[in-house]
């Protein structure tokens, strides 16, 4: 039997057609298809949030997911009023987006009051404490994303403060005046651990806002208190430059939540590492985008943290941080 053979010229109409063909798939694959819409949900102001926001799109952009080519992003910031949550999760709703990121903890509560079935992801929060899934390995619904470990590191910063403090009595909390589920799982543990550390706590409400913040500190400088502690979330973070000045105006040794407090001239700062928060919520969206379900995907608890201290703010307030608690610190700033 013959072998199969193609006559010279047969053979380069035969590979012509095969490279036109294959071109012609590239060509196809690489035409625009649907471009996904997604929502931003953030408690905070626009400006407040650029570090968090720029390190997000970065790694959608890692992924393939570019604004403008693939993706638009829906941004909706609450400009320090979560009571406008609700109002702007339906606004996203109404607008069909194919999926929702939200920042802190009120932001998903509001989001999946507003829809059950547009996919939610968390890039912060507390979704077992705020019953927004089943359980971190199932979550059994339209939410999914990080877990922040809230209430837990608020401890841990207690304890920290106490150390580097000596002879701390006495510590003030500033709690956003708004009203919501969130903020009493952030501090209820952090009150049942307080009398085992021989600490007494000062909480006040305030509005995140110049003359409120102002007239908080002096009102816990006046109850003494020996150091401060803040909320966490997108709005003490918008905020932050202001309530770090204002600790040092008033000589009050604080321990934040993010780095990005020491960065503004703050004394410390102990938590989790937000970038990777939202570099992993990139992750999820990408998951999504392409196909999974939510409910298919387990929430991640944060896996890294810092802590961090800077000398030339303790020199500036007259506290000496003891070496074992420098000794613990991932990063000192002299």
């Amino acid at each position: 039997m013959r072998g199969f053979s193609i006559r010279p010229s047969i053979r380069y109409i035969f590979v012509f057609c095969v490279a036109l063909f294959s071109a012609t798939v590239i060509a196809q694959a690489q035409q625009p298809g649907k471009i996904f819409r997604i929502g931003y949900l953030d408690p905070s102001t626009a400006s407040g949030s650029t570090i968090p926001l720029e390190v997000f799109r970065q790694e959608l952009r890692k992924l393939g997911w570019v604004e403008g080519k693939n993706i638009t992003i829906e941004y909706r910031f609450a400009d320090q009023k979560p009571e406008r949550l609700r109002e702007l999760a339906a606004e996203l709703v109404r607008l069909k987006v194919d999926l929702i990121v939200t920042y802190g903890g009120p932001p998903p509560v509001a989001a999946k009051r507003a829809t059950s079935t547009i996919p939610i992801v968390m890039a912060t929060g507390d979704p077992v404490g705020a019953g927004l899934v089943v359980s971190l390995a199932r979550p059994g619904g339209n939410v999914t994303g990080l877990s922040s470990l809230t209430a837990e590191l608020h401890t841990k910063r207690l304890e920290v403060l106490k150390d580097a403090v000596p002879k701390l009595t006495r510590v003030g909390i500033l709690r956003s005046v708004a009203v919501d589920s969130d903020q009493d799982i952030q501090w209820n543990e952090l009150r049942r651990a307080a009398p085992a550390l021989k600490v007494k706590l000062e909480e006040i409400e305030t509005e995140l806002e110049a003359k409120s913040l102002e007239s908080a500190l002096q009102t816990l400088k006046q109850k003494q208190v020996g150091a401060i502690m803040t909320g966490v979330g997108g709005r003490f973070f918008a905020e932050r430059k202001q309530i770090v000045e204002l600790a040092r105006n008033f000589r009050l040794p604080a321990i934040y939540t993010q780095k990005e407090f020491v960065n503004e001239g703050g004394l410390m700062a102990y938590g989790v590492d937000f970038d990777d928060l939202f570099q992993r919520a990139a992750g999820y969206v990408d998951k999504i985008l392409k196909g999974a379900k939510p409910a298919d995907l387990p929430v991640q608890q944060a896996t890294k943290f810092e802590f961090i201290i800077n000398l030339k703010a303790a020199k500036q307030i007259g506290l000496t941080i003891p070496v074992r608690v420098l000794e613990r610190a991932n990063q000192v700033i002299k």
